[in-house]
């Protein structure tokens, strides 16, 4: 299930679905410590993870003693808390439960001289069952989250390339775990109208100030079972009327009239003769269907690749 093409790794939703339902509830409560002892900084993007050299890391988080991160290592599989003071505590990713990972977890944190209180329950998902209290098994596949990572480090690199091609305010390049996602966000500017919230387990005022400002925004979704397909996806908050109507590419894309966005299927692209040259093409024709149709200031776009020489 790891074939590559080009070394973008194939990635079948139905064999990865079971790991990726265990590494999203991991990653909930490692965001939420990160939520917890970070200040707030705009559009939540404390809260977010990176992809890193290993898997997914937190970064650096304050705490008392200094600065602390949580990594999720998908070579060796294993949770690694680092410490500003020389602690490192490191636990294999082979829990049998949920709750067993989470008391785990803050055992863990606590033993690094770590003091944090979480809101113990998922976020963003229809079913949200309080971590301690969830003993469902973790099902953790090493080689299908190994492919998973090597894909989230393709797609990171080519989300970089598209990021600096801005001026204007834009996003770094973060996972988020509310939806399992890996997304940059380009701002026009301009403040926005109220959001009308309404995402499962998500209070409605952070979603608004999520949302204060108008975007265009693209990422990558691994699926689910109502949509087993792992996806690339962009979209604009407002939508103008035209939004939808716009030629994009490449000519796989599509509009879904129903989501309000488009989408490329992650499939489409690992195929492809040139993964990167086509993911490239999307990201920046469906940004510019949101800057036409919105009227965006056309001076935001720029190249400074020049100044490396």
């Amino acid at each position: 299930m790891s074939n590559t093409t080009h070394n973008w790794p194939k990635l079948d939703f139905h064999y990865l679905k079971d790991t990726i339902a265990t590494v999203h509830q991991w990653t909930q409560m490692i965001g939420k410590v990160r939520l917890k002892k970070m200040p707030w900084i705009n559009h939540s993007w404390q809260v977010t993870l990176y992809v890193s050299a290993t898997g997914l890391t937190t970064g650096s988080i304050p705490y008392d003693g200094g600065v602390f991160q949580i990594d999720l290592d998908f070579i060796n599989h294993q949770l690694h808390i680092t410490t500003s003071t020389g602690q490192k505590i490191t636990s294999g990713l082979g829990a049998e439960t949920i709750a067993e990972f989470y008391n785990e977890l803050m055992a863990n944190l606590q033993q690094a001289g770590v003091a944090v209180e979480i809101y113990a329950v998922p976020n963003e998902l229809e079913v949200a069952i309080p971590f301690a209290k969830n003993t469902a098994p973790c099902i953790y596949n090493g080689e299908a989250m190994h492919a998973i990572w090597q894909a989230l480090v393709k797609i990171h690199n080519v989300f970089t390339g598209f990021r600096s091609g801005f001026l204007g305010k834009s996003s770094p390049v973060h996972f988020f775990w509310g939806a399992f996602d890996l997304a940059v966000t380009r701002f026009s500017g301009r403040t926005a109208p109220l959001h009308p919230g309404g995402a499962p387990n998500m209070p409605d005022d952070v979603m608004q100030e999520a949302y204060s400002h108008e975007v265009s925004s693209c990422g990558f979704w691994l699926g689910s079972e109502a949509f087993p397909q792992p996806a690339f996806y962009a979209y604009c908050y407002p939508t103008p009327d035209a939004y939808g109507k716009q030629q994009v590419s490449p000519p796989e894309a599509f509009y879904s009239n129903e989501m309000g966005e488009f989408f490329l299927m992650y499939e489409v692209v690992q195929q492809a003769a040139n993964p990167e040259e086509m993911l490239g093409q999307f990201l920046q024709s469906t940004y510019d269907a949101a800057a036409n149709t919105a009227d965006w200031d056309k001076n935001l776009k720029c190249d400074l690749q020049g100044l490396k020489n």
